[in-house]
């Protein structure tokens, strides 16, 4: 694909130069085997020497203007890159001026709250936050950016009519409506164990930094930590508590030549001014939020501030000195008011 782009470049009409090329011309250019050039022949023969071919707007490809830099620098760039959302966002990721915010699926409530705190700072200084939709660290650096009225771009690992995890279903939508999804998958491929890990290499490339916040030993945060270095991308790590094995591998990026984010404004000091050119404002996300908040009764108060000290469900009992059954019910409100989520082993987390 790059051979043909700069081929193109060169070619007076583009493309449409190269499509008349004899297969000669196209072996000794490019190098071809003869299986590739008689594929091609059998193809363009089916279309004639004036085909009407259109690409589909949501489709990226590397000859177009917006298509990121930093793929070029793959070992594995994409061929073609689907998206839905903002376009001008694709200009910002093709210069890399965004920030990737990755870690575990299961992070610790400090490692929740320290996402939910990246989104936030990073959207009010217009810098695009740049993950992946995946749970945990994912989705509350996304949700915290659109609550702030940031500019929120998904990297997936599916293709854009699929979701994963299905419940992130409305996650997903808000973020192509307030920002974008980009993917390679084209929406007849399937979607391997490999996708999730693949579309880590397109996150790091889009970006101008790579922020860490939790992550255990063999994570794909790790891998995407490490092809930021490959990179030359720098790499930010939000240190953890040494007893958790969810930060047992941030924490050992801390010995190599990882940043350590002891607190935000350090990150956004180094980054400078974000690029997007909209002013931040608040959004109806984050009013709807707070007007749930003041409604809660005293009970969800103390609940709220129990769930956010990653307190067990019998801890929670104890400090309300209440029946399981009434503290039950209180968590229930709470989950359908969109204030927490259960998590396995009877604990609840913030949104």
């Amino acid at each position: 694909m790059r051979q043909l782009c700069s081929a193109a470049a060169d070619a007076p009409r583009g493309f449409q130069d190269l499509w008349s090329w004899s297969l000669p011309t196209l072996q000794k250019e490019f190098g071809w085997p003869a299986s590739v050039l008689a594929s091609l022949e059998r193809y363009r023969s089916s279309l004639g020497l004036k085909p009407c071919i259109k690409v589909p707007i949501n489709v990226l490809l590397p000859c177009d203007p917006e298509w990121p830099a930093g793929f070029e620098r793959l070992e594995r760039p994409p061929l073609s890159i689907q998206w839905r959302g903002s376009r001008s966002l694709l200009s910002l990721l093709s210069m890399q001026q965004a920030v990737a915010v990755v870690g575990t699926r299961r992070p610790s409530s400090h490692g929740l709250r320290m996402a939910d705190n990246l989104g936030r700072a990073l959207a009010q200084a217009q810098w695009p936050v740049v993950s992946g939709l995946a749970e945990g660290v994912d989705a509350t650096a996304h949700r915290a950016c659109l609550q702030a009225g940031g500019s929120p771009v998904a990297v997936l690992g599916t293709p854009l009519h699929r979701v994963y995890p299905p419940e992130h279903r409305s996650l997903q939508q808000e973020v192509a409506e307030a920002g974008l999804l980009i993917t390679e998958l084209r929406d007849s491929e399937r979607v391997l164990r490999s996708s999730f890990a693949l579309r880590n290499r397109l996150l790091v490339a889009v970006t101008r930094a790579v922020v860490v916040v939790e992550c255990p030993e063999n994570s794909g945060a790790l891998r995407s930590a490490a092809m930021a270095r490959c990179l030359g991308i720098p790499v930010w790590v939000v240190p953890g508590d040494a007893l958790r094995e969810s930060s047992q591998g941030s924490n050992a990026l801390l010995q190599s030549e990882a940043l350590p984010l002891i607190n935000v404004q350090a990150l956004l000091d180094q980054l400078g001014p974000g690029p997007c050119i909209s002013c931040v404002g608040k959004s109806d996300a984050p009013a709807l939020k707070s007007e749930k908040l003041l409604t809660v009764n005293p009970v969800q108060t103390r609940l709220l501030k129990l769930v956010d000290d990653d307190s067990s469900f019998d801890v929670m009992v104890q400090a309300l000195q209440t029946t399981p059954d009434r503290v039950a019910a209180e968590l229930l409100k709470l989950e359908l008011d969109g204030l927490v989520v259960a998590q396995p082993g009877l604990r609840w987390r913030s949104l």
